[in-house]
């Protein structure tokens, strides 16, 4: 049995629900659509990019979630899931998860994108464990803050690091799935990294360090690398 790790965002489905989410508030009226729709595309480009500031990103996407009432908030989501995500989900995504778990392995998704848009998302798939970047929440409103490490980049491997030292599970034979090079610093950490459908830097570096490229868009799942 293994800790099979798996990023969401261009992994598991085949967009990015964080940018996807603050379209969705863009198209339904919920924040104002010129500047809103100008600094999420600049945001998501500094992502691709590598150059992200994470604190200056999360201030910016969390400031919708102060500024509405719980109850509309998690109204708005249950409509973004049905309408936005599920048609991204991808079979040959689900196909792999379940092969995981078919061999009794420790499956867990890793996200930069915060926990109020990923925990329904994760939980589509089968996947109870979930770190994720977490919005504050105080007296039932969300306060548009975050609590600890921002799990993004090195930030990923702090907050499993900190998870492993409350757990039974270990890093021995374990797995992470990602598109992004982003993801790097956890990808090296791990015994078994699996570029998903990767992007020009990650596919260059996957492809010198000889690590599995695989596509879970193709509509068939590749599983040739458990032959490992």
């Amino acid at each position: 049995m293994s800790l099979a790790i798996f990023d969401l965002d261009n992994t598991l489905i085949a967009d990015d629900s964080d940018y996807l989410w603050g379209q969705f508030l863009v198209d339904q009226g919920i924040v104002d659509k010129d500047y809103y729709e100008k600094t999420n595309a600049k945001f998501y480009d500094d992502y691709k990019h590598g150059n992200l500031d994470i604190t200056e990103f999360l201030h910016f996407s969390l400031k919708p979630l102060a500024d509405n009432a719980a109850e509309d908030l998690y109204r708005w989501r249950e409509y973004f899931i049905d309408t936005v995500i599920r048609p991204l989900m991808l079979k040959p995504a689900q196909e792999l998860i379940d092969k995981h778990k078919n061999r009794g392995d420790t499956l867990m998704v890793i996200t930069a994108t915060n926990r109020f848009v990923t925990e329904p998302i994760v939980k589509l798939y089968g996947i109870d464990l979930l770190l994720a970047t977490t919005p504050d929440f105080v007296d039932g409103r969300y306060t548009g803050g975050f609590s600890g490490t921002p799990c993004f980049q090195e930030g990923k491997v702090k907050q499993l690091n900190k998870w492993l030292a409350y757990s039974s599970e270990s890093l021995e034979n374990s797995w992470f799935y990602s598109d992004s090079h982003n993801d790097l610093p956890l990808l090296k950490l791990v015994e078994n990294p699996v570029a998903v459908d990767p992007d020009e830097t990650l596919r260059a570096f996957a492809e010198n360090e000889k690590w599995p490229v695989i596509s879970l868009r193709s509509g068939i799942c590749p599983l040739h690398h458990f032959q490992k």
